[in-house]
């Protein structure tokens, strides 16, 4: 018997989403094939997760690091081969509602590559003196990400 496969109107799939450690090899190699950071990925604060269709067919990754009520959303990633489906644009949503089940109620990210991605998912361009201390001192602000990443911010409400 063939596999149920439960697709949204749109035509992409549910997600379901599993803590996933930051030691988790297929997590790790991931970010490092895209060029995202991974030597700051046991932070205080940090928590990720690997996103899976309802049937168990990985799709991708994505953490956040909370700084009080304030996120900076990081580590989302999806597999070449499942670029332009909708699944980042799914995993974006739930990674934002684990932050807000979190406490947290803005949401922040650096990206060198992905902000017209981000724009789409309602995150908007900011200049870094308008981002909270917090966020500013992570090491993803302060060390990590170069200085020519843009920061975007948005709301998180539910």
């Amino acid at each position: 018997m063939a596999r149920l496969r439960i697709e949204k109107e749109e035509g992409v799939p549910f997600l379901k989403d599993v803590a996933a450690a930051p030691t988790n090899p297929a997590f790790v190699a991931a970010l490092q094939a895209e060029n995202l950071p991974v030597d700051d990925l046991a932070e205080p604060g940090s928590r990720f997760f690997a996103y899976h269709t309802l049937d168990g067919q990985p799709v991708g990754f994505g953490g956040y690091e909370l700084q009080g009520d304030e996120v900076l959303i990081r580590s989302v990633v999806v597999p070449q081969e499942a670029r332009g489906t909708g699944i980042g644009r799914n995993i974006v949503p739930l990674l934002l509602y684990r932050a807000y089940e979190a406490g947290a109620k803005r949401a922040w990210l650096l990206t060198t590559s992905a902000s017209d991605f981000f724009s789409r998912v309602g995150f908007k361009p900011v200049e870094r003196a308008a981002a909270p201390i917090a966020i500013l001192a992570t090491r993803q602000a302060s060390s990590l990400c170069p200085a020519s990443a843009v920061l975007m911010t948005r709301k998180i409400s539910f």
